[in-house]
């Protein structure tokens, strides 16, 4: 029990962060509005995405120089938990801007890079489908994974900043630090983010203990 104390906090966090984040007064700005409560979950949804993702491919880095069963899981289930926290963010994303900029998807660098990213890590799982020798394809994936990380980060977060953007923080568009992240907003803000991420570490240890136990029932029915 006192090593699962964090999956308390990530609880207690994201419980707070929902109800904070609907009652707690933001600043009125124009087109944005109320809509600027997401900002407690499409942002922080991504900082989640990116801490997993960095686990993942640690675990890859590990598996290449050490190659294991375990270490290959831990791994993928990282990486499927980044991706599904990557398509809940582009969901989030999209919805937002639906409200703010008249359109589900608009022709914004940063919208157009993180959906290639995903397109990239999507391309990860298909690759891991497509070899049926087992080592194989852990050691192809841990490749590639690593391969997918060092494209996708500089799809979010670097190449998006060096063009004009609708997105806060890029192009010149002032960040959300700067005219509308009060001191009220970064009280929810900040456990959103702790909380999120907190999160994508619990799903991917549920995920890789469930692949731990089909891995073991499938190592005794071969013997």
């Amino acid at each position: 029990m006192k090593n699962n104390w964090w999956k308390g906090l990530a609880v207690i966090l994201l419980l707070y962060t929902a109800a904070a984040g609907f009652l707690m007064p933001v600043p009125r700005l124009a087109i944005l509005n109320e809509t600027i409560r997401n900002l407690y979950f499409h942002v922080p949804m991504w900082f989640g995405m990116t801490f997993i993702l960095i686990a993942s491919v640690y675990y890859s880095i590990r598996y290449l120089r050490n190659p294991t069963p375990q270490l290959d899981i831990l791994s993928h289930e990282a990486a499927k938990t980044g991706i599904l926290m990557g398509i809940v963010g582009l969901a989030t994303g999209s919805i937002w801007a639906k409200y703010t900029w008249g359109a589900w998807w608009t022709n914004d660098p940063k919208l157009n890079g993180a959906a290639i990213a995903m397109l990239i890590y999507g391309a990860y799982l298909v690759l891991r489908s497509s070899f049926t020798d087992e080592q194989q394809r852990a050691r192809i994936s841990a490749i590639y994974n690593i391969f997918a990380f060092a494209t996708a980060m500089p799809l979010f977060y670097i190449l998006p900043r060096l063009t004009d953007s609708l997105h806060p923080g890029a192009g010149g568009n002032p960040a959300f630090a700067k005219y509308d992240l009060d001191d009220n907003m970064r009280l929810v803000f900040y456990p959103a983010v702790i909380g999120w991420t907190l999160l994508a570490f619990w799903l991917a240890q549920v995920a890789s203990r469930i692949a731990t136990l089909k891995l073991k029932v499938y190592e005794k029915q071969l013997v």
